[in-house]
């Protein structure tokens, strides 16, 4: 897995088959056209070394890696939809409602 070589294009979330909050952010990704790539630390050791890396030693699914380097953890949909709009520049109305309440 390159890390740096994909990250430099795309958000990389990294996730299981049997997360729950994997599946939510997946489909808020895919219902706001954004585009990622998924891995499965499961499956790839070298991905879940480093989803522990950058959670403090444990596996938190989903991590999502984004171009500029910066990561999100178990993120809700306000949180996630901040972070596209502000590295992404894409605003979605989730973002929009994040930050009508702040």
């Amino acid at each position: 897995m390159a890390l740096n070589e994909s990250a430099a294009t795309s958000i990389i979330m990294f996730s299981t088959t049997w997360c729950g909050d994997c599946r939510r952010s997946k489909r808020w990704l895919d219902q706001n056209q954004v585009p990622f790539k998924t891995i499965d630390i499961e499956e790839d050791p070298i991905a879940a070394n480093y989803v522990m890396s950058v959670n403090n030693g444990m596996r938190r699914v989903p991590t999502i890696l984004f171009p500029d380097g910066s990561t999100l953890a178990e993120p809700s949909n306000a949180e996630l939809a901040l972070r596209v709009q502000q590295v992404l520049g894409i605003t979605t109305l989730d973002a929009v409602r994040a930050l009508a309440q702040s």
